[in-house]
């Protein structure tokens, strides 16, 4: 029987893992990328929170300019303006604008309007309306004592609400029947009445995020004065 004759042993294959080393690379480059991904993603919701805070700050002044542009414009409206340029009936006289007086004191502007049904010719407590800066806040006047706010407390701060006057006066004399002139006391004259406002509002979040917004509003009711000499 033959035999099977010795021959060289087949070498032995050691199956091994990672080395300490191996391992501690693997983590400093997992925790690099980690790291990365986290700060990207915390540097994009930085940016989104402050762009938010921006436009939040932008819309608040926005919205607060055209309510104070939009009402102002409305000052000194009369429903019986005819009134107060011609005399109705033989007898009578013209009668003053109840409604004329537009004032800017110490940040508040102050003006009225008519809102009767029909006109009383008198100057009532819900048709005196306005603005104010309070406490860092816009607030509108929506009647004698009432004011509400305008602009968010939790998001913006207004810095400031400034209002110029500009009045332009223009003689009428030379429409009268007898003609006048301006140096005469009671020629005829209107006023055309202009308002500069300007609004400046920072971010509640962010202390270097300031916005100013300016406006310019043109009364459309001007402001007669005067009668034609008889």
């Amino acid at each position: 029987m033959l035999s099977r004759l010795p021959g060289p042993l087949p070498a032995r294959h050691s199956a091994r893992g990672l080395s300490l080393i191996e391992l501690m690379v693997g983590v400093a480059v997992g925790l690099i990328v980690v790291s990365g991904a986290v700060n990207l993603f915390s540097t994009n919701l930085a940016a989104t929170r402050r762009v938010q805070a921006e436009t939040r700050l932008n819309q608040d002044l926005r919205a607060a300019a055209d309510l104070v542009a939009r009402d102002l414009r409305r000052a000194g409206y009369w429903g019986n303006a005819i009134q107060g340029t011609q005399a109705q009936g033989a007898t009578a006289t013209t009668v003053a604008n109840p409604y004329r007086e537009t004032s800017v004191n110490a940040g508040t502007l102050s003006y009225g309007f008519s809102r009767d049904a029909t006109e009383n010719n008198t100057l009532d407590d819900p048709e005196r309306f306005g603005f104010r800066l309070q406490s860092g806040s816009v607030q509108m006047q929506t009647a004698a004592g009432v004011w509400q706010t305008v602009t968010d407390p939790n998001q913006v701060n207004v810095l400031a609400f400034t209002i110029t006057p500009t009045t332009t006066t223009l003689g009428l004399g030379h429409l009268c029947p007898k003609a006048c002139t301006t140096a005469s006391a009671t020629c005829p004259t209107v006023q055309v009445r202009r308002y500069d406002v300007q609004l400046q509002g920072r971010s509640v979040r962010y202390a270097d995020m300031v916005r100013t917004l300016p406006l310019s509003v043109r009364v459309r009711n001007e402001r007669l004065e005067g009668v034609c000499p008889a």
